[in-house]
């Protein structure tokens, strides 16, 4: 039962491969077996002439008979050949696996909708598609058709209900109140600060009417004895969940929308620790009890091994990952190895292998045992069992979770004797993750796992394939230093190949999530991956070894691992020749989806239908225009590129990770801060600002700071509404951080951008006509409305409804409160 040319007796001797696919082929569509040829005489080949009739020709004549028989290609035979491809492709269960790709269309849609939806109308379209479906069955392909339409509305249900699902308190508007709550967890921070996850049980000072119920709040040191599940009381600023630094960015209250988290803050002195008046939940003891056993892991893993190293170790084995130096985790950034420090498929997929081989060398010591029972099933067992149990206690953090349901259908296939590492397996695992977690399609980690783990298996099969129709003779006997040299070359020609196979499919997706790209990842995985396997084996033993004592030389030796990984992630890092690449186009990324899908799951000679949709998205990456100014939702910022890969700011200390942002989407690898003058000193004057030449920073002095975009375009930054009609005579743009202003120049060729618009629309994106000095500049905002249910908290900041910053009132005594 074999597909043809895979199977067929070649010899005694000869090794041959069988494929997977080839037993889902439907021996009725299989080509009839070609004539036996004679040998053709050497210089000749055989061509193919009329049906069966063979022609020997010589290869010069090669190119010639060739374009003869392409060109009567007719499109009938064409159109049949396309045919009974595609039917080949659906006995081999291409249907099964687009289910998650219409799945993850269908949430994609729903998340790209300009307004929300009500239940009614992807409800109608689940059923209208059920019916058209049901009474199609007689028409094959309009059958699939409405299928796959049904899978897509399917999809926007899906998402749909988990928003609803969701619901989750976002806070309005910034508010110091007295915040009293249940610790969920801490996570202590490199800074020395810790940050508390807090289920928020009341407030006062003031009381909010609309309290989120959940809140991340850090505080500068917290009282002995806190830990999850302590009920703490302390008077914090709280801010609403930030949307996108700038447009087509991720989107931070999305996030945390799905997340729970309604709001963030800081205490405003120490919480303190206050007797709980009822029990908690069961449920929330328990996790309370994870989360305790986690962190006195951590903190003996911190302990033990010390350092950045421990901190590295601490998120290797329970996923506390707060305390890494930015300079380690920029340095991974830049190499591309980041991947290590999140736990995800590679843990899951090193630990699970960790304990496979501990179990079945166990077994082998008992000879007897290991031939009358399914030993590989006990240790894939014990497998699952170890997953699940590093999932619960590296925290359920999203990106292992998804990782754990894909190894957990592979170990489970295992189980039942089915093949563990196909398609088939990784479309349920997608399936899983969509319907348990639709938001998760739009984000970059669901995106690069998949697309990674897709490109390698389909990869690995096609070679498969192709070795499984060649004979090959039996392997030569070598020496020990042969035998040991040519397994290292194959091993690490093959890490080789999967970090090139894993980096190509994810490399568009990383550019459009993250604006850069890791040209030296290849020679950084090859260099760190060995250690990190090494690594992961010491952190299982470690973990196996902690309850009785005995852990201290695994961790003392992954710690010197981790040294070595530091270092060389350091070295690559310095000569790592670039890093922000700027923006690419949507339509490239998703041409080259497209593509992957094709190239990924067609097994026939249809998946050369990814090459258009491949060469189409790499000739469109540069199809967009970078902003040429930038503007932050708090209106307290604005950026330009000036030429010479600088960036110019408006503030002396601008938020860095809005600056990082920026400088990667606008390829610029320094930041110019302002240059601020006195009226009195007549060095600088806001009449001055039509003289500066093309390029110049900002320069600030009156209350206004104004620079000069290339394009010649003048940018005025103004702090007061006041002072707005200063520039209105030669500005271009003028952004007010005023939620009280307006605006003041009625110019139609001047634009002015406010506080209250920034608060409701989020970050700005202006363009300028440099062809055209009578046309005004273009805006684009990072929120459209109406709101999406993450971004409905917008309108209520007093930013928002055009109020100005709260201030407290003056004390009885006539002094300004503090």
């Amino acid at each position: 039962m074999t597909g043809g040319g895979r199977g067929s007796d070649r010899g005694e001797d000869a090794v041959v491969g069988v494929s997977e696919r080839s037993l889902f082929a439907n021996p009725a569509l299989a080509p009839p077996a070609p004539a036996k040829l004679p040998a053709p005489h050497p210089g000749e080949q055989f061509l193919p002439e009329g049906d069966n009739a063979p022609v020997t020709v010589s290869r010069t004549h090669a190119v010639v008979r060739l374009r003869r028989h392409l060109g009567r290609l007719s499109r009938p035979r064409l159109q049949a050949g396309v045919a009974s491809a595609a039917a080949l492709e659906l006995d081999r269960g291409i249907a099964f696996l687009l289910v998650p790709v219409f799945l993850a269309f269908g949430v994609i849609v729903y998340f790209s909708m300009a307004a929300e939806p009500g239940f009614v109308q992807p409800i109608a379209a689940v059923v209208l598609m059920a019916l058209l479906a049901l009474v199609t069955r007689s028409w094959p392909r309009t059958h699939l058709c409405l299928i796959a339409g049904l899978l897509c509305a399917l999809g926007v249900l899906a998402a749909k209900v988990e928003t609803w699902r969701a619901g989750t308190r976002m806070l309005g508007s910034e508010i110091a109140t007295q915040v009293t709550g249940r610790v969920v967890s801490l996570d202590y921070m490199e800074t020395g600060r810790v940050r508390l996850t807090i289920d928020v049980t009341s407030t006062a000072r003031p009381k909010l009417r609309y309290a989120p119920e959940r809140v991340r709040i850090s505080a500068a040191r917290i009282p002995p004895g806190m830990k999850a599940g302590s009920l703490v009381s302390g008077y914090a600023r709280l801010l609403p969940p930030t949307g996108p630094v700038r447009p087509d960015s991720y989107d931070f209250s999305f996030d945390s929308y799905f997340a729970g988290i309604g709001g963030s803050g800081f205490f405003m002195g120490t919480p303190r620790i206050v007797a709980a008046d009822d029990e908690a939940p069961l449920w929330s003891r328990l996790s309370s009890s994870v989360e305790n056993t986690r962190q006195d892991i951590a903190d003996h893993i911190r302990a033990s091994v010390g350092g950045a190293e421990g901190e590295i170790a601490a998120a290797l084995m329970v996923g506390v990952r707060a305390g890494i130096p930015d300079e380690i985790n920029e340095a991974m950034r830049r190499t591309g190895i980041y991947h290590i420090i999140s736990i995800s498929g590679l843990h899951m997929a090193l630990v699970a292998g960790t304990i496979m081989m501990l179990m079945r060398g166990a077994f082998a010591l008992f000879p007897d045992f290991s031939s009358r029972r399914p030993v590989k099933k006990y240790a894939a067992a014990a497998a699952l069992l170890s997953i699940a149990a590093y999932l619960i206690i590296s925290g359920v953090v999203v990106a292992a979770e998804r990782s754990f349901i894909m190894l957990a259908v592979m170990l489970i296939a295992v189980l039942f004797d089915r093949a563990a590492l196909t398609m088939r397996n990784l479309a349920i695992s997608a399936i899983a993750v969509i319907v348990v977690s639709p938001h998760e399609v739009v984000g970059p980690s669901f995106q690069m796992s998949f697309a990674a783990t897709a490109a390698l298996v389909g990869a690995y099969a096609g070679w498969a394939d192709h070795r499984g129709g060649k004979t090959r003779p039996p392997p030569t006997k070598r020496s020990l230093a042969g035998f040991l040299t040519r397994k290292l070359l194959l091993g690490a020609g093959g890490l080789a190949m999967t970090s090139i196979i894993a980096g190509s499919a994810t490399a568009l997706f990383a550019i459009w999530h993250f604006q850069r790209v890791s040209p030296l990842s290849l020679f950084a995985n090859l260099a760190v991956m060995p250690i990190v396997s090494v690594v992961m084996f010491l952190a299982v033993a470690s973990a196996l070894l902690m309850p009785v004592g005995l852990d201290w030389p695994a961790l003392y030796l992954m710690g010197k691992g981790l040294t070595a990984m530091i270092a060389i992630s350091a070295w690559i890092s310095e000569r790592s020749p670039i890093d922000g690449v700027g923006l690419i186009s949507l339509q490239s990324v998703l041409l080259v989806t497209v593509a992957l899908v094709i190239a990924t799951m067609a097994t026939t000679w249809l998946r050369l239908a990814a090459l258009p949709f491949a060469l189409a998205g790499l000739l469109s990456v540069s199809d967009t225009r970078p902003p040429d100014v930038l503007i932050s939702e708090d209106a307290r910022l604005v950026a330009l590129p000036i030429g010479g890969g600088e960036l110019a700011v408006s503030r002396a200390r601008p938020n860095e990770f809005t600056v990082d942002n920026w400088k990667r989407a606008l390829t610029s690898e320094a930041i110019v801060v302002p240059e601020t003058f006195n009226e009195a000193d007549g060095q600088f004057a806001i009449g001055d600002a039509v003289e500066l030449p093309a390029g110049a920073p900002f320069y600030c002095t009156e209350g206004v700071c104004l620079a000069r975009h290339p394009s010649g375009a003048i940018i005025a930054h103004v702090e007061d509404r006041k002072d707005t009609w200063k520039a209105c005579a030669f500005a271009d743009l003028i952004v007010v951080n005023d939620a009280t202003a307006y605006d003041a120049c009625h110019n139609p060729l001047v634009l002015v951008v406010t506080k209250r618009q920034l608060a409701r629309k989020g970050s700005a994106a202006v363009f300028f006509n440099p062809q055209s000095a009578t046309t005004p500049a273009k805006i684009e905002f990072a929120v459209d409305s109406p709101y999406r249910p993450w971004h409905e908290q917008r309108k209520f900041s007093r930013e928002a409804r055009g109020l100005p910053p709260y201030k407290k009132p003056d004390k009885p005594d006539g002094k300004p409160a503090q």
